[in-house]
């Protein structure tokens, strides 16, 4: 099997991914994610898409739970990071460090399509 090419990234994704590392973020490894970019900050995983010349979010922001993802979902009123069977319950604390953490990578992303 071929090994995933990087994608090739233009000096604005690169300024983009430098403002990301200064802003506490690292760069992660999910198996298998080849396309995008995965970047990790207190747990939190984004998807970064390097499509058209930018560097736009892939889907929704994830936490760490065991040795995947979670996604954040809604089970009847209670809120949980779900992976396979394995879950990390939504406490306000962290759901309050999510929607930080979204709402920071947003703008920068954001800060980065308006030059």
């Amino acid at each position: 099997m071929a090994e995933p090419q990087a994608p090739e990234l233009t000096p604005g994704q690169i300024s983009v991914l430098q403002k990301l590392l200064t802003a506490g973020f690292q760069f992660t490894v999910i198996e298998h994610i080849t396309r995008q970019l995965p970047v990790e900050k207190n747990g939190f995983v984004a998807l970064l898409d390097p499509a058209e010349g930018m560097l736009k979010l892939f889907g929704q922001i994830g936490y760490r739970v065991g040795e995947g993802v979670g996604m954040l979902v809604d089970r009847g009123g209670q809120s949980a990071f779900v992976w396979k069977k394995q879950e990390a319950e939504a406490t306000p604390e962290l759901l309050a460090a999510y929607h930080r953490l979204r709402e920071e990578i947003t703008e920068i992303l954001n800060a980065a399509s308006e030059v």
